[in-house]
């Protein structure tokens, strides 16, 4: 019983994210009410507060939920050991992820005015980058500033990829870094 109850949840889940995706779409998320969720996603507003407190709650369940998705594939990363390879692989394993998700990110990160996903992303490569520094720590560069000038570098171009509907191609983009980063520091 307990297995069926679990599918019903991340199937309810599943259909109010959806209906929120297909809203965030037509109009920012503030305009959005509870009972449009609702509606699209045929549950009904009871069954909606069940699960989420409101329609921020709904959209922060969202954004853990892709943020969980991303640390689970930066951890991929963690066995390159050459400093170029890894922050190469970072924006790869970024672009490959926002490209797989794009459903959910080009309503979020273009139609709307607050910056949730974008925060999201940022704060989760700053976590991993850091790890990584402080890993390594090899350099008589600081670990804050290294931190901030790859992060700064590898989200901005991961973010503005998105902002501009993916118009460079991946393969481009990983050599241009490829120029861009040195071979260690």
């Amino acid at each position: 019983m307990n297995d069926k109850t679990d599918l019903r949840i991340l199937k309810t889940k599943k259909n109010l994210y959806e209906a929120l995706l297909q809203l965030l779409e037509e109009k920012p998320f503030e305009e959005i009410k509870v009972s449009e969720i609702c509606s699209i996603s045929l549950i009904n507003r009871s069954t909606f507060y069940t699960h989420f407190e409101d329609k921020y709650s709904l959209l922060d369940s969202l954004i853990k939920d892709l943020k969980t998705n991303l640390q689970n594939e930066l951890k991929e990363n963690d066995r390159i050991s050459n400093t170029k390879e890894y922050y190469l692989e970072v924006i790869h394993i970024l672009l490959i992820h926002v490209e797989e998700k794009k459903n959910i990110y080009v309503p979020i990160v273009t139609n709307n005015r607050n910056s949730i996903a974008i925060d999201m992303i940022y704060d989760t490569l700053k976590e991993d980058i850091k790890m990584r520094l402080q890993k390594e720590n090899r350099s008589n560069i600081p670990n804050e500033f290294i931190l901030n000038f790859y992060l700064g570098a590898i989200s901005y171009v991961g973010i503005e990829w998105l902002r501009n509907k993916c118009n460079y191609k991946k393969e481009d983009i990983i050599e241009y870094l490829k120029k861009l980063i040195p071979e260690d520091i």
